[in-house]
């Protein structure tokens, strides 16, 4: 699935650009700006992970992500990036970050980090990492950021 198809799914209504392995959106209704991208391994497409803005909440920087395979029930999921590990709170099947000021500091370390993996344990008992890269994605972040700003 590419990143074009993923972004079908979440329903984003313009394209803003497509930067590396990052694609940059818009929504109208409600308004929301993104960015988005897969992890590197295809076997692992059905996860995503973006980092959104929505001003008519006054969010930004929010991170969110798609675990590629569900997780098991009390199983933790870790994101790292760079020297950096960062606790998420997770649902079956996704992860964000617990906090604005946690949102803020992913997104910090992602700007000057190569790739970035999110780690749990699967349903069936198996670790996993979904695993991306990051080339492009501080413009992916910074295209949605403007164009969701005011």
């Amino acid at each position: 699935m590419s990143v074009l198809a993923v972004l079908l799914l979440l329903g984003a209504r313009e394209t803003l650009g497509v930067y590396g392995g990052w694609g940059a959106f818009s929504d109208d209704s409600p308004r929301r700006c993104f960015a988005v991208a897969q992890p590197v391994d295809p076997a692992q497409r059905a996860g995503f992970l973006s980092v959104a803005a929505w001003p008519g909440q006054n969010i930004r920087g929010q991170l969110y992500v798609r675990l590629s395979r569900a997780r098991a029930g009390a199983a933790r999921v870790t994101l790292s990036v760079g020297e950096r590990r960062f606790d998420l709170v997770a649902g079956d099947i996704d992860a964000w970050a617990p906090d604005a000021r946690t949102d803020t500091a992913i997104v910090a370390a992602m700007r000057s980090s190569r790739s970035l993996s999110v780690e749990a344990l699967g349903r069936d008992g198996s670790p996993f990492a979904d695993t991306y890269a990051l080339s492009g994605a501080a413009t992916a972040i910074d295209a949605a950021a403007l164009a969701c700003r005011g």
